[in-house]
Formats: C-alpha cells, sequence, structure tokens
C-alpha cells in the first residue's frame, strides 16, 4: 500500500518509519529543496516519545545531541539572579528527557529512514482528488500520481489541511501571545545554561546548545489580540519585537540590535489547532499539522512522535483499512489532545507572566526548586505543571 506523506520534520520521517516497519511504501515529498538546516530551536522530547525513539534503535542518536542544557538562570529587573538546575524545573527523571534541536532531531529520523523510504525534496503538493480506491495527488514539479492514503504532517501551516479542510483561520484559537527565535553570536559564552529574563507581559531567554557555536535569542511577549503583519514579512516582525520589548535592560537591547544580521529568524502567534476530525476519506493529518497545542508552550514535538507512532499502528492494527485505522486513532489521541490544549493555555501565562505578582511567584518556586532535595523538588514542580501530561501520557503498544 503506497502512502504519501507531506512533511519531513519530525512527524513525517517518524510516520514513515514505522509504516516501512509494518510493510507499507511510504514516500515523503517536502517543499525545501533538502532537509531542513535553518538553525532551529530547541525541543523537548518527554518520557512516552523517548520509548518510541528507543524502540527504533535512536536513543543514543538522540542523547548524543542533548543541547547540554544543565541549569536555568532567571533574571529580574532589580532583583538577583536565581539559578536551578533543569532537572528540577521540569521534574524529569534524568535519562528520560531530552533537550535537542528541531534541525537535528529531524536529521536524525531522516537518517534512519532515508535508506528505506522514498523522499522527494524540492516538491509540493498542488492538488488532492480523493476518489474511493485511491488518492490522485498532482505536484508542483513532479508528474501526478495516486497513492492508496495521503497524511499530512507538514506543520501548523499545513499544506494538506488547506487543500483537505479548509483554510486554516476557521481552526485556530489564539492564545494572546507571540513567539520568535533568533540564531546569534554567543556573546557571553554560554555553557550548559540558559538565561532568562523576565517582566510584565513579556519574556527573553538565550542559550548555546554545547555542540554549536552559536546561540539562540527567545522572545516571547503578550498581545490581547492577533497582530497586524504577513507571514513571511520577518522585516514587520523584527518591527514587532523592537516595539514590544523596548525598553527592557540586560542582554536585550544586544539582542535586538543582533536580529538584522540573524542567519535564521522565527516568529508566529501562539495559537493552536482545534478540529473537531483530522481524518477526511483517504487523506488523515498528524503532529502540529492536525493538532498543534500552541508553538512553544505545549511540548508539540513530543506530541508529534506520540501522534505518528499511533497512526503507522492503527493502519498496521487495522490491515491497512484507512477507515478502522483513522478512527481508532483519532480515538487513541482524543483525550492528550484535549489534555494538551488546556495545559499549553496554562503554560502560556506561566511563560510569559502578566504582572510583577506573577513574576514574584515564579521566583519563589524558583528559589525552593534550588533548595529542595530531589523528591521534594520534583513534587514541586509537578504541582506547578511544568511538564503536565506530555510526561506522564500512556502511549499503546502496537
Amino acid at each position: 500500500m503506497r502512502i504519501l506523506i507531506s512533511g519531513a520534520s519530525v512527524a513525517g520521517p517518524v510516520l514513515a518509519y514505522w509504516l516501512h516497519r509494518y510493510g507499507f511504501r511510504p514516500t515523503v515529498v517536502e517543499r525545501a529543496p533538502a532537509l531542513r538546516k535553518t538553525g532551529g530551536h530547541a525541543v523537548d522530547l518527554f518520557r512516552p516519545s523517548m520509548g518510541i525513539v528507543e524502540q527504533m534503535g535512536l536513543l543514543k542518536h538522540v542523547q548524543a545531541k542533548d543541547t547540554g542544557a544543565q541549569r536555568v538562570t532567571l533574571l529580574r529587573e532589580g532583583a538577583k539572579a536565581i539559578r536551578v538546575d533543569t532537572a528540577r524545573v521540569l521534574g524529569v527523571t534524568p535519562g528520560r528527557h531530552v533537550e535537542i534541536m528541531r534541525d537535528d532531531l529531524s536529521e536524525i529520523f531522516y537518517d534512519a529512514t532515508r535508506h528505506d523510504v522514498e523522499y522527494a525534496f524540492g516538491d509540493s503538493i498542488a492538488s488532492i482528488e480523493d476518489g474511493e480506491d485511491e488518492v490522485k495527488v498532482t505536484f508542483e514539479r513532479a508528474e501526478p500520481r495516486a497513492f492508496a492514503l495521503v497524511v499530512g504532517a507538514d506543520g501548523l501551516h499545513s499544506n494538506v489541511r488547506r487543500l483537505v479542510f479548509g483554510e486554516e483561520r476557521q481552526f485556530t484559537h489564539f492564545l494572546g501571545g507571540y513567539v520568535s527565535v533568533a540564531t546569534v553570536p554567543d556573546h557571553l559564552g554560554l555553557s550548559n545554561e540558559m538565561i532568562s529574563l523576565a517582566a510584565p507581559g513579556r519574556m527573553m531567554a538565550m542559550y548555546s546548545p554545547r555542540h554549536l557555536e552559536e546561540a539562540r535569542a527567545t522572545f516571547m511577549f503578550h498581545s490581547p489580540h492577533r497582530l497586524d503583519y504577513h507571514r513571511h514579512d520577518t522585516h514587520r516582525q523584527k518591527e514587532l519585537l523592537r516595539e514590544h520589548f523596548a525598553g527592557l535592560g540586560s542582554e536585550a537591547p544586544r539582542l535586538l540590535a543582533e536580529l538584522d544580521g540573524a542567519p535564521a529568524f522565527y516568529f508566529d502567534e501562539i495559537t493552536q489547532l482545534r478540529m473537531e476530525t483530522w481524518s477526511r476519506g483517504r487523506v488523515s493529518l498528524t503532529g502540529d499539522a492536525a493538532y498543534c497545542p500552541g508553538p512553544a508552550v505545549g511540548a508539540s514535538t513530543s506530541m508529534a512522535v506520540i501522534g505518528a507512532y499511533v497512526l503507522a499502528g492503527e493502519l498496521a492494527a487495522a490491515g491497512g483499512d484507512h477507515t478502522a485505522a483513522f478512527r481508532a486513532y483519532e480515538r487513541e489521541m482524543a483525550d492528550y489532545v484535549r489534555g494538551s490544549r488546556d495545559y499549553a493555555a496554562r503554560m502560556v501565562k506561566q511563560v510569559i507572566p502578566g504582572t510583577q505578582a506573577r513574576i514574584w511567584a515564579g521566583a519563589q518556586i524558583f528559589r525552593l526548586l534550588d533548595v529542595l532535595p530531589a523528591g521534594p523538588a520534583r513534587l514541586l514542580s509537578k504541582l506547578a505543571d511544568t511538564t503536565g501530561l506530555h510526561d506522564k501520557v500512556n502511549v499503546k503498544r502496537y
């Protein structure tokens, strides 16, 4: 059974790996001319997704690319810095959590599949015609082809979702904030540390992965309404950052000055997808294309690994019967997806505190995490909901 997957970032290659392992014939189409190496940002893999990585035989590869972030330094204007171990902040068990650059993770999954899976880079799906026995697909460059199934694993701004389900805006729910990541020089010589500066309605952080020379600057700010800009207008996006971070001290002026020369830059609203179903006919969605809980606040990369694994497993369990498999896939993921939406909405308020009182309260939790023994520190972290369901969700074995 031939299955077309759109997107070669995380969910796409994971889905392709498991489909091939179960005897299907996946093809992955990716708009970029080659595997994306744009600088990227750090993402988290929690216990359930790490279990899937281990089943794929990739645990050592993923652990080898850990960013090395061992502690977080919280800065507040006019207050003393607070330093705490990352594991204490997240409340995770050592070895069952990895922070890794998204590009590195994508490359690991691609390398694990490229000899067994057909990849078509530099192309994109132009149209999808869903029939009774097959899906006819036209491409921007390649000749038309027919597949048994098509899966959109092409991110929050999914092309497959737009073609099959309609325009993106009808499925998005704005969470009241924006996030930006830029590649900048590591002028602080950071080593195994993230520095975070919080002010009412805005947060800035800087970290440098141990295997890279440059650093990443992350900006997050609150907005009560959606801002007016084009998604591909990086000049306007950088203007918005300068407007919202004007007057912030510490490293902010230097990092804002680095934006124009940044070799890689990302900016997007913190929004989540709310769809009643992720499947229609012979087409389904997975990862951010189906249920993005919110960039930077919802642990969506861990979720994408799990979703791709479950979709492939249900297709195998159903013997390729897509109607039964898609139903089972959505049933297996439903509670996790609903929970992730609530989790992300709470995390926005924690990551971008709206008042000085919230910043002070967050600082006190950091202070306690630094001095408590390991057991109570993990309990406090769980009460603060720093990882929530993403570390506890149970994943079906196939």
